[in-house]
């Protein structure tokens, strides 16, 4: 890897292959690095589905963002031929001052988005699937669905590669350093490459490559489950039941309609509860404690859930302090760029996180709202 690039991207998860593509798109050399294949299981970005939601309980600054994440990813469908997004409404299920009822109602009536409130009843009628306690109420917006983590990191690397963008998979990066002249050098076991610009989106293994900035971050270990619902799946099919969160004083769940069909069961995975792990040895194991832990939130939630488990995965959550996200230029270095501290929400901003990396590493700054993103923000030095 002797050659010379405009832009090295380090980490082709969803953040990384989203701004391989966008900035091969616009005519950047680009080379991307992965350590693992492409649209790999040993991260973030994968599991089958993630869910879009506009409404955003986690603050008001983010709608913009997911508003033009839906007309890329509507794009990207079209480019590729893949049905990228499935409409399928999206409910918020909790108390009346939860976080997620409470805050999706803040960020809907800011920005004028269309919703209605539910109450417990209304649930019932409205979604019978559902279960909830007399004093539950629900935010519901109609424009909420599902995304797909695979299908999607695989169309950007494949439009990515279209527009000229070299991919090197199964190519870890040791360390990256800046140059005295402005350029980046990049240190791999299969040797050193330069660039002018580097985009680092490492996920998980954010705090090897990224120690500088001081973000402490912690890698959590994460389970989801697909349930074979008692009765069948035609309940729980897209057109009849929504995504959803549920929330709860103890942090509560979230889950999917019956999208792959009577033998892919319901996926539904908590959101709050996960233990300290290393990435390079995630503990990959389904335990039955964790799964009757599910079956117990589900029982008296969505009931004819609460059976035979078809499948488990496990999955990495990279968290900052508060929650939100990284995503700007290196403080220190300004010809690198930084991307990091996505999941648990992250994946449902992909393509437009893609833009805005795509944007900082050729203009050095970009139109989207960022500044709630800075890792200099004091909420995001210290738990």
């Amino acid at each position: 890897m002797s050659r010379s690039y405009d832009v090295v991207v380090i980490g082709l998860g969803g953040m990384g292959s989203a701004a391989a593509y966008h900035l091969a798109r616009r005519g950047q050399r680009v080379l991307g690095l992965e350590r693992f294949g492409p649209a790999h299981a040993f991260g973030a970005s994968h599991g089958g589905s993630r869910i879009y939601r506009q409404s955003y309980a986690e603050g008001p600054d983010y709608v913009p963002l997911l508003l033009r994440a839906r007309e890329l990813w509507d794009e990207l469908g079209r480019d590729c031929g893949d049905v990228m997004f499935t409409q399928t409404g999206g409910i918020m299920i909790g108390r009346a001052d939860s976080p997620m009822v409470a805050g999706s109602l803040r960020s809907a009536r800011r920005w004028g988005l269309a919703h209605e409130v539910l109450d417990s009843d209304g649930i019932r009628r409205r979604f019978p699937t559902f279960s909830p306690a007399d004093d539950d109420v629900a935010f519901y917006e109609q424009q909420a669905g599902v995304v797909r983590p695979e299908l999607t990191v695989a169309a950007h690397l494949r439009l990515a590669e279209r527009h000229g963008a070299e991919l090197r998979f199964h190519t870890p990066v040791t360390r990256w350093e800046q140059e005295p002249g402005g350029a980046v050098r990049v240190i791999t076991p299969d040797g050193t490459v330069t660039a002018g610009r580097l985009v680092i989106a490492p996920g998980a293994w954010a705090p090897r490559l990224l120690a500088d900035l001081a973000v402490p971050l912690r890698v959590e270990r994460r389970v989801m489950y697909w349930f074979a619902p008692e009765g069948g799946t035609v309940p729980f099919d897209p057109a009849h039941h929504p995504v959803f969160v549920w929330d709860t004083p103890g942090g509560g769940a979230y889950g999917f309609p019956a999208l792959d069909g009577p033998d892919g069961g319901v996926k539904v995975a908590f959101h709050s509860t996960g233990a300290p792990t290393d990435p390079d040895h995630l503990d990959r194991e389904i335990h039955p404690e964790e799964v009757e832990e599910m079956r117990d939130f589900l029982r008296t939630r969505i009931p004819t859930l609460a059976g035979r488990l078809l499948k488990g995965a496990a999955c990495t959550y990279t968290l900052t302090p508060d929650e939100h996200f990284v995503v700007s230029l290196h403080p220190e270095y300004p010809q690198t760029t930084v991307a990091f501290g996505f999941p648990g929400h992250g994946f449902k901003f992909v393509p437009v996180v893609g833009e805005i990396l795509a944007d900082l590493a050729t203009e050095g700054t970009t139109p989207h709202p960022i500044s709630l993103f800075d890792p200099r923000r004091p909420e995001a030095k210290a738990f």
